[in-house]
């Protein structure tokens, strides 16, 4: 069975963001590292691996400048080898651009379960698993809180607000992983040693065969015209009951149009 996992490449958290002052979007120039959320669907990814013989693990990854410290991470915890995509003419990519891109790298490794995190910590649109599941011609399974496969069929406990629901369906399929549905293991010194060795394909939209007016800013379905900050929080009013503090309530809720 071969895995195929998305590997979404960030710019680190813990740093504060910065905006391209020419596209108001998110500036990935720096080193890069994994998305937490995608760690949850490496390690779910390598436990279904190793219950069925004869599979491997592959990650997927766009990023800019050949940037592929987050897949390193990735390779670390015991992934078998990367695909990363990595053009300048990607920058400015919308989902769906970024989808088109993936899963024209992904129908190079032919996967037998592609997995995904329910959406990336940087953009947050939740879109781009379903839109491969679509593009590849695989059904898609989302929020998934377990997985379970023979290598020929996948069973998922699909989480909803009041439980969860059970689906089957055959591979190859797409399914994205919410955060807590394994616990992500930590590189040990042999794996990170290991990983160094790994093969990482680093391809190019001529290699995927991709035209560029498809994707990156001139395919874009959407622009940032402008980013400002956010209004400054005005000082509270402070109200002293003296009897009539219920009906002041109702007051202030009335002109909100709450009430």
């Amino acid at each position: 069975m071969h895995v195929v996992v998305c590997v979404k490449q960030i710019p680190d958290p813990a740093v504060p963001a910065s905006l391209r002052p020419d596209t108001h979007t998110l500036d990935r120039s720096g080193k890069l590292m994994m998305d937490d959320s995608d760690s949850y669907g490496v390690e779910m990814a390598l436990q279904l691996a190793g219950n069925v013989d004869g599979s491997e693990v592959t990650l997927v990854s766009m990023a800019p400048s050949g940037e592929i410290s987050g897949l390193r991470t990735a390779l670390a915890m015991g992934a078998t080898n990367a695909i990363l995509v990595s053009d300048d003419a990607l920058a400015g990519s919308d989902a769906l651009s970024t989808a088109k891109v993936l899963a024209a790298a992904m129908r190079r490794a032919g996967p037998d379960l592609v997995i995904a995190a329910t959406e990336s910590t940087d953009g947050y649109t939740g879109t781009l698993p379903v839109q491969l599941a679509e593009l590849l011609g695989m059904p898609s399974v989302t929020f998934a809180k377990r997985v379970s496969t023979d290598g020929t069929t996948l069973e998922v406990e699909r989480q909803t607000e009041d439980g969860y629901d059970e689906v089957r369906c055959p591979l190859p399929a797409v399914v994205t992983v919410t955060a807590g549905v394994v616990e992500p293991r930590y590189p040990s010194f042999k794996g990170i040693m290991a990983a160094k060795s790994k093969p990482v394909d680093v391809l190019s939209l001529a290699d995927l065969g991709l035209d560029a007016s498809e994707v990156g800013r001139a395919g874009a379905r959407e622009e940032i015209a402008d980013v400002v900050d956010a209004a400054t929080r005005g000082a509270g009013e402070m109200v002293v009951d003296e009897g009539d503090g219920a009906q002041r309530i109702v007051a202030f809720l009335e002109q909100l149009k709450v009430v």
